[in-house]
């Protein structure tokens, strides 16, 4: 097999970053060195992704945490394997119940939109599987950047202050949310640009999470103080709910896009809505990347693949269709024959009756791990378990208070998941793990990235690099402030409601590394939107 188009110099490659040993890429330089650190004493690709993961805790608190859910691809001895670490609703809670606290929506923050945290069992699972180093080991760099603090990395600070600023503004009198403020603005501020930040707190869970293989988190100390202070802030957490809770190996889905594999995690992911999406514009003819009608196509297949993933998507057996039906090549056609030479308000399909981080690692013994972790909406709940830098999720934001609709509240069930890892084969053979994080846009960027590096033959850099676009609802589109003005305004005469974004902060964050299957090169990019790096050897 050839990987040639891969390596074409269609766009500089001037920031590619090409190594043999080992490959470590995601959106802050600290938490690369990390996992490259784990690389050089030892570890393979899944330490590396473990002790990337668990920096990323410390070193990017803006967009993960403890208290947060993974996914995983992971590609080892020619197989790939899918893991789920999103953990269900509380057993206590109810729609009814939801609806006594005088709310007609799942909130954004506060201890109500709490589920069972997965993180720190998706670390524990993928080190017992397939890690060689014991995780004590492997949690080390991130237990000493807690300790010891690091310096604040720009894009981390703009985005630390505009949280401290709206957490100031909602929460200030809210003594619930004070453990927030003391962890995360000790100096009744938020930590500037260039500024140590230490959280020792941080540093003690991530021993304990270490010493015990994750089991303190779910059935130790640290399940302790985690069920208390949420039900003392009134939410429905218990030490029931953790102590049942085990990340899940699942096999991952694909599609075949112009002879590629596109591997995703199965639902409650969102990942399929990228296989959909894929799946649909496929069968246009689109030669030219920075063509009117190339944009046109792309744009329209994401909003009807996105709609219909907004409207199924759910834990697999509870969803209305099937994966399999919504992978199908009838399902692609019926919705590719709704695109015409104008923008649609889509509408979803009539089936018959019957804040998040990104990270990539690879190793010399072709080892590749996709990995992707976020609390959600940057800090998530706001929330955090007193003395433990333990920031709490707040995934059950996305379950839906109507008892009609696929993703309805019900009690222990995982609601509609926004992170997904994404990995590229072709035939028997890895090409390797890629990723875009950022809420709604991932499926987006996947689809995007996919594309730039399939059709239009971009290197991993410029694939990331490129400008990119968001469809928002109906006719709603926002792209980048650098995306081509006569393109936009073309769009725009096609019926697109175009909007220009003031800074790249919505488009997502993404990395890439592909191996070359016969040298065993990697080649790697990494997001110009962040603080992003690639570190290698």
């Amino acid at each position: 097999m050839k990987m040639d188009h891969l390596y074409q110099p269609y766009s500089s490659i001037r920031n590619t970053v090409f190594a043999k040993k080992g490959m470590v890429a995601t959106s802050q330089p600290l938490a690369s060195q990390a996992g490259l650190e784990i690389l050089q004493n030892g570890g393979n690709a899944v330490d590396a992704a473990i002790a990337t993961a668990a920096a990323l805790t410390v070193v990017e608190p803006t967009s993960n945490g403890i208290g947060g859910d993974a996914f995983a691809l992971v590609w080892v001895k020619g197989k790939l394997h899918g893991l789920n670490a999103s953990g269900p609703s509380p057993k206590s809670i109810s729609i009814e119940d939801v609806k006594r606290k005088g709310l007609h929506g799942m909130p954004v923050h506060g201890a109500v939109p709490i589920t069972v945290p997965g993180a720190p069992s998706a670390w524990a699972e993928l080190s017992d599987k397939f890690g060689k180093l014991p995780l004590s080991e492997v949690l080390a760099p991130a237990i000493r950047y807690a300790e010891e603090g690091y310096p604040i990395s720009p894009v981390l600070g703009k985005y630390w202050g505009l949280a401290y600023k709206r957490f100031r503004e909602l929460f200030k009198d809210d003594q619930k949310f004070q453990p927030w403020f003391d962890t995360f603005a000790p100096n009744e501020r938020a930590p500037l640009i260039g500024e140590i930040w230490s959280s020792p707190g941080h540093a003690r869970t991530l021993r304990l999470i270490a010493e015990s293989n994750g089991e303190s988190f779910y059935r130790g100390e640290l399940a302790e103080k985690i069920s208390s202070y949420v039900e003392r802030c009134g939410g429905y957490l218990s030490k029931e709910d953790l102590s049942e809770y085990k990340a899940e190996w699942v096999t991952p889905i694909s599609t075949n896009y112009k002879g590629y594999d596109v591997w995703e995690i199965p639902p409650n992911g969102q990942g399929l809505v990228t296989l959909m999406g894929l799946n649909i514009v496929q069968g246009f003819h689109l030669s030219e990347k920075d063509a009117v009608d190339t944009y046109h196509k792309q744009i329209e297949s994401m909003k009807l693949a996105f709609t219909d993933g907004k409207a199924f998507i759910t834990e697999e057996k509870e969803m209305p269709v099937s994966v399999e039906h919504l992978l199908s090549e009838d399902y692609a056609i019926s919705r590719r024959e709704m695109i015409q030479e104008d923008a649609i308000t889509p509408k979803e399909y009539q089936p018959q009756k019957g804040g998040t981080v990104y990270l990539a690692t690879a190793d010399e013994e072709g080892n590749m791990v996709s990995f992707i972790q976020s609390n959600y909406m940057g800090f998530g709940s706001g929330i955090v378990i007193p003395g433990t830098g333990i920031s709490m999720q707040n995934r059950g934001h996305d379950f839906s208070l109507d008892a009609e609709h696929p993703n309805a509240l019900k009690p222990g069930k995982k609601t509609y998941h926004t992170i997904i890892p994404g990995f590229l084969t072709k035939g028997e053979e890895p090409i390797g793990p890629f990723g875009v994080m950022g809420g709604y846009m991932q499926p987006q960027g996947h689809f995007q990235v996919v594309m730039n590096t399939i059709d239009f033959h971009l290197n991993p850099q410029a694939a990331l690099d490129a400008p990119r676009w968001q469809w928002v609802k109906d006719k709603e589109v926002i792209v980048e402030p650098d995306f081509p003005n006569h393109i936009a305004q073309a769009l725009a005469r096609r019926g697109h409601h175009i909007q220009v974004a003031t800074d790249s902060g919505a488009f997502g964050r993404g990395q890439i590394i592909w191996r070359n299957p016969v040298s065993g090169v990697l080649m790697g990019g990494t997001e110009s939107r962040t603080d992003g790096a690639v570190s290698a050897w």
